[in-house]
């Protein structure tokens, strides 16, 4: 019965050289923690949100709740902004017709007149959803409430959140890139309806300018190289802007709770002006992301805007 079970428990069945079993045990023991030491616990933000429940087998995490929360709340509001309308608009009415005008004659200087009225919709939710999505990851609470266990170390220290309840949605590399995705699937479709599927191919094959003989053979060839490169970076667009915003937040996320944790006792005070500063960095990433796209979109659509069009 012994020899059976030293030959189960080794790898092939196969037992430890009488010589080989003292260094293994000696260097087992240099391996083990001391005794009463406590294991490192690794501080920040987890890269991968927390999963806090399933809907069937869908799996459903706390990133993804603050997006159907912020989601909700930006629908509510403009369904109460938008209920009575009034010739003169005041309150809830107000900030929102200013927000959607603003967004419009900012968007419209960019990208042309044409192009602004079948893009905004896109422009404009991706703005307002980002920028609050950004701002709601800062409130208190946010990441630090859930579900955690008791250490015993004291009433400041002595419960750890392990599984938070809320995470930032945009800290979250899923949801970035959900929505670079999703504008690449409209800049395909803005590009086919602007150009049409040969006039798409010759905007990055074809080349430019008026050139003949011999130079005109070069440019195709060296055209049909660089159409190439554009393909690539296209493909690389939906890696960037996920990887550019989500890096952002989840630094800022990061900073603010390490200030919190530096010095226990004032874990109130410190990350203050850290909070404003990310109150900025919200709103410039919100801004970066709807700029590039709408860039993006004018370079594969901006033939269709005549100079005089595009001064209006």
């Amino acid at each position: 019965m012994i020899a059976l079970t030293l030959a189960i428990g080794t790898p092939f069945g196969s037992c430890p050289a009488q010589g080989q079993e003292a260094p293994a045990k000696a260097e087992a023991v240099a391996k083990a923690p001391p005794s009463g030491a406590v294991p490192h616990e690794e501080k920040g933000l987890p890269l991968r949100p927390e999963q806090i429940g399933h809907i069937g087998s869908f799996p459903i995490t706390n990133s993804m709740l603050v997006t159907w929360l912020v989601a909700l709340g930006l629908i509510i509001f403009a369904q109460i902004a938008t209920r009575n309308i009034k010739p003169v608009p005041a309150g809830a009415q107000n900030f929102w017709e200013w927000l959607v005008e603003s967004l419009y004659e900012f968007l419209e200087s960019i990208i042309g007149h044409d192009l602004i009225k079948r893009t905004f919709w896109f422009f404009a939710t991706i703005f307002i959803f980002i920028l609050f999505c950004n701002w709601v990851g800062l409130i208190p609470g946010i990441g630090s409430v859930g579900f955690g266990h008791e250490t015993g170390r004291g009433w400041l220290n002595g419960f750890v959140v392990d599984k938070p309840l809320f995470r930032g949605g945009n800290a979250d590399l899923n949801m970035t890139l959900a929505m670079a995705m999703i504008f690449f699937i409209c800049w395909i479709v803005w590009a086919l309806q602007s150009n049409g599927p040969i006039g798409f191919l010759q905007h990055l094959f074809a080349p430019k300018g008026d050139a003949t003989g011999p130079l005109k053979v070069l440019l195709v060839v060296v055209f049909f190289a660089v159409g190439f490169l554009e393909i690539i970076s296209i493909l690389f667009r939906p890696v960037s802007l996920s990887l550019r915003l989500f890096g952002n937040i989840y630094a800022g996320e990061n900073m603010l709770e390490f200030m919190a944790n530096m010095v226990p006792a004032l874990s109130w005070l410190l990350p203050i002006p850290f909070y404003f500063m990310e109150l900025i960095v919200g709103l410039v990433q919100a801004l970066v992301f709807m700029l590039l796209t709408a860039v993006f979109t004018l370079l594969i659509c901006m033939h269709d805007e005549s100079p005089e069009k595009a001064q209006h």
